[in-house]
């Protein structure tokens, strides 16, 4: 431990909307389509109220100042503001997010607003999501708003949260809606929209004379050969092209290079599917990628791939069953347990290296790519809480481990600014409920209070000193 971290470094918490508002009927919000999805029949958990952040913001930003988290990501809900994803303005939704643009400002914990976090408008999902290019001019516009009524204080921005996770989770892994399996060729375009509506939105920011910065926020998942066999290795190129280099090479070279296409066009033919474009796509792509500023890496976890000729089939570990995750996909690869690298209850490889192996790619391939944030990395647990206190260690391990992971990539002069750990306090997560617990602060969701974890307490005292800290450092 003692690492020191760059001067300025950002100490932040990650939320998304959906994930911590709750009130999704309250003050004219229109319906996204995870409130379709939450409250079917046999839905297990829904998202009212979560951890109640409409509410209860002020309390999460002055415990956040409490603690040194000088950063936080919120999202915005496209539907606060337009309730039918256009039309009118719902001026509630612009007064809650200036409020809490305000808080976050006096409080000194600087936001970083996310435009689009998985919820999309309800009625645009059922006209073909993703897979409807009209939605790319809707998105612009609904950005545009956002733009106009927050850009004098918003400084720091991001078109999307992880593209990727809209197109695997919802049309290959099944767990995500609409939830499609297996339709891979179906995912490659969305993640091709993703990027044309990323990039029109990302030019009209700059368009517009504001005076902060806008990226994106991918999670980027390493990609690991299990062995030296070149099968294995090639599948775990196919499976990085699709997952993480498409999207970058639109994102940071403008175009998608011909090693990568070549990768796409084989999981394509082998999955019976096209790619449509259009000629002005890659204008706005080039565009996009002489302004962009930043890019959020969310990093949970990386994939150890092995060849595979058979058919697809995926079991999504929902519950923190231990080992009962399956993930092949035809014309791509297996992802496989690696015998010597630990997992969490979720079977998410415990693997710091991949980190660090991204964020070095990522200086060695997009040499235009400015800055990093760190924007979402942490640990879900089953959190034990025993006479008002929290004792997540594991977390903290864990936390830890990445941290060093990434200060490793800095020393070999990678530009890492900052470090949002998901999440700042407990929140829903999309498809396991509320038992898997992530944040810094404990929410007891029968009364909405909130508890400082350990991890809280490390987190404030290496936020104080400026360097990586040992659990053992803290007293709780």
């Amino acid at each position: 431990m003692g690492k020191k971290f760059p001067k300025n470094f950002i100490f932040g918490g990650a939320t998304a909307a959906y994930q911590v508002e709750g009130a999704t009927r309250e003050d004219g919000r229109g319906p996204c389509v995870w409130d379709d999805y939450m409250n079917r029949p046999g839905s297990r958990f829904n998202a009212d109220p979560a951890s109640d952040f409409y509410h209860q913001y002020k309390k999460d930003l002055e415990l956040s100042e409490k603690f040194g988290v000088n950063g936080i990501r919120i999202s915005i809900s496209w539907t606060r503001i337009l309730p039918s994803g256009e039309g009118k303005v719902n001026q509630a939704g612009i007064d809650y997010y200036n409020n809490l643009i305000d808080e976050c400002i006096k409080r000194g914990v600087e936001p970083f607003v996310t435009l689009h976090h998985f919820d999309t408008p309800l009625p645009y999902f059922n006209n073909g999501h993703w897979l409807n290019r009209d939605l790319i001019d809707k998105f612009v516009a609904y950005a545009k708003v956002c733009f106009e009524a927050f850009g004098d204080r918003v400084t720091k921005w991001a078109t999307f949260n992880e593209p990727w996770s809209i197109a695997q989770n919802g049309y290959i892994a099944g767990n995500f809606p609409p939830n499609e399996t297996f339709q891979i060729a179906k995912a490659i375009q969305i993640e091709h929209n993703l990027m044309v509506a990323h990039a029109r939105a990302l030019n009209l920011y700059k368009s517009m004379g504001l005076s902060g910065e806008i990226g994106i926020v991918h999670t980027l998942e390493g990609k690991v050969a299990i062995s030296d066999k070149p099968e294995d290795q090639h599948a775990r190129d196919l499976d990085d092209a699709i997952s993480n280099r498409f999207m970058l090479d639109a994102c940071f070279l403008g175009h998608y290079s011909d090693e990568t296409m070549a990768l796409i066009q084989e999981i394509l033919e082998k999955n019976h599917g096209t790619l449509v474009t259009e000629p002005s796509d890659f204008e706005d792509f080039r565009q996009a990628a002489d302004r962009i500023d930043m890019l959020g890496m969310n990093y949970y976890s990386s994939h150890f791939l092995q060849a595979w000729d058979g058919e697809s089939k995926v079991f999504n570990n929902s519950t923190g069953e231990k080992g009962t995750s399956v993930f092949a996909l035809q014309g791509i690869g297996a992802r496989v347990s690696n015998p010597e690298v630990p997992t969490t209850d979720w079977d998410w490889p415990i693997y710091p290296q991949g980190m660090h192996d991204q964020l070095v790619r990522i200086a060695h391939d997009y040499p235009n790519y400015k800055k990093i944030f760190i924007s979402e990395n942490g640990m879900g647990y089953k959190d034990d809480f025993v006479d008002g206190k929290i004792d997540d260690t594991p977390r903290i391990e864990y936390v830890a481990q990445h941290l060093s992971a990434i200060l490793q990539a800095v020393d070999e002069g990678v530009n890492v600014e900052g470090y949002y750990i998901w999440s700042l306090m407990d929140v829903l997560s999309w498809s396991n409920g509320y038992n898997k617990r992530y944040g810094l602060f404990y929410v007891d969701y029968r009364n909405q209070q909130r508890y400082p974890k350990k991890s809280a307490y490390w987190y404030k005292l290496m936020a104080e000193r400026g360097e990586l800290v040992s659990v053992s450092d803290v007293e709780y």
